[in-house]
C-alpha cells in the first residue's frame, strides 16, 4: 500500500488526508508547520488532549465549538473559568463533554500563564524539545519519541493534565517542530523550508 494518496490537483500527499476532504486543508495550510504563536499552541495542545481515545475526523469538525467554548483558547481568560464555566461546557453538544478533560484545559490554563511569567512564552519553553533531524524516525512510523517523553514528564512535573508522551508527540507533529509528512508527500519539502527558514525563540 502506497503512503500517499493524489489530491485534486494531481500532487501526492499524505495518506491519511484520504480519510475525510476536511483533512485536506488542515494537511495543506496547518498540520507540520513550524508554531510560536502562544494561543495557537496551547490550542493545538488542548485539541491534542481532546482527541486522546477519539478520532482527529472528531476534534477538526468540532474545532469551531471549542474556540467559542474556550474563548479561542485564550489562556489568560480560560484561567478564570469557574465551576459554572464546568458544567456549562459540559452542557454544550458542539464540544467532547469530558469532565476529566474539559477541568484539564483549565487547569492548563493557569500552569501556561506560570510558564509564561517563568520561561518568558510558551514558545520559548516547547521549541527547547525540538529533536535533531538525524534521530528522527521514520515519518508516521512512531507516536513517542525520547523529546515527546521528556517533554510530557516536565509538563506533569509543572502540574500541566493530559499531556502524555503520546498526546505530546502528536502535539510536535501539528506544531512543526517534526516534520512528520511522509517521504513522498508533496508538502514534506513545503514544509521543511518553512522549518529553515523559522526563528526558533
Amino acid at each position: 500500500m502506497t503512503n500517499t494518496v493524489i489530491g485534486e490537483d494531481g500532487k501526492p500527499r499524505c495518506r491519511w488526508c484520504s480519510v475525510t476532504p476536511e483533512f485536506y486543508d488542515y494537511h495543506d495550510k496547518e498540520w507540520g508547520f513550524p508554531e510560536d504563536n502562544d494561543i495557537c499552541l496551547f490550542e493545538k495542545l488542548c485539541l491534542e488532549s481532546f482527541q486522546s481515545g477519539l478520532s482527529w475526523r472528531t476534534i477538526l469538525l468540532k474545532r469551531d465549538n471549542f474556540r467559542a467554548a474556550f474563548h479561542h483558547f485564550d489562556f489568560d481568560k480560560i484561567s478564570k473559568f469557574t465551576q459554572d464555566d464546568v458544567e456549562r461546557l459540559l452542557s454544550d453538544e458542539g464540544i467532547v463533554r469530558h469532565r476529566g478533560k474539559i477541568e484539564a484545559v483549565i487547569n492548563n490554563a493557569k500552569r501556561a500563564r506560570e510558564m509564561v511569567k517563568q520561561e518568558g512564552s510558551l514558545a520559548a519553553y516547547f521549541w527547547r524539545y525540538e529533536p535533531k533531524s538525524d534521530s528522527l524516525p521514520e515519518p508516521q512510523s512512531a507516536s513517542t519519541s525520547v523529546e515527546s517523553v521528556a517533554l510530557s514528564k516536565d509538563l506533569k512535573k509543572r502540574g500541566w493534565k493530559f499531556v502524555g508522551p503520546t498526546t505530546v508527540y502528536a502535539f510536535m507533529q501539528a506544531m512543526g517542530m517534526v516534520n512528520d509528512h511522509v517521504e513522498e508527500c508533496t508538502f514534506r519539502s513545503v514544509i521543511e523550508t518553512s522549518r529553515q527558514q523559522f526563528k526558533r525563540p
